[in-house]
């Protein structure tokens, strides 16, 4: 359906929310290795947690009986898809697609979290 109201809104950022097992971890996980702020948390213990560097933002959502599914859950521009690519090797996070270039003017990875989460990563040619 074209409903030409739509035609009307503005579309701003959007943000990934990711499930995550541990709060704590994966707060540790996102500022140490990638270098995300925290900009914003709720709940007694965190159950919500905003994680922000330059235009990307995570949401982190505690969910303790999280199964990660088997597709990608976020794609995330960076201008070095190879240092992002070394990173992750770095801390031994599970590869799942390999960095390569594809036709359409993208070179790309995929990776998973530390709660198995999938992250496209993709970097314009």
């Amino acid at each position: 359906m074209n409903d030409k109201s739509t035609n009307a809104v503005h579309f701003g950022r959007i943000a990934a929310v990711l499930p995550v097992k541990d709060m704590v971890r994966a707060h540790d996980f996102y500022t140490r290795v990638f270098g995300f702020t925290k900009t914003f948390e709720n709940g007694n213990p965190v159950g919500f947690m905003i994680l922000k560097r330059e235009s990307a933002e995570l949401h982190l959502s505690l969910q303790k009986d999280y199964d990660a599914p088997p597709f990608n859950v976020a794609h995330i521009i960076v201008d070095d898809a190879d240092a992002l690519h070394s990173i992750c090797q770095r801390e031994g996070l599970r590869i799942i697609k390999g960095l390569r270039d594809h036709d359409y003017g993208l070179r790309s990875f995929v990776f998973e979290d530390r709660d198995g989460n999938r992250i496209d990563v993709g970097q314009p040619a």
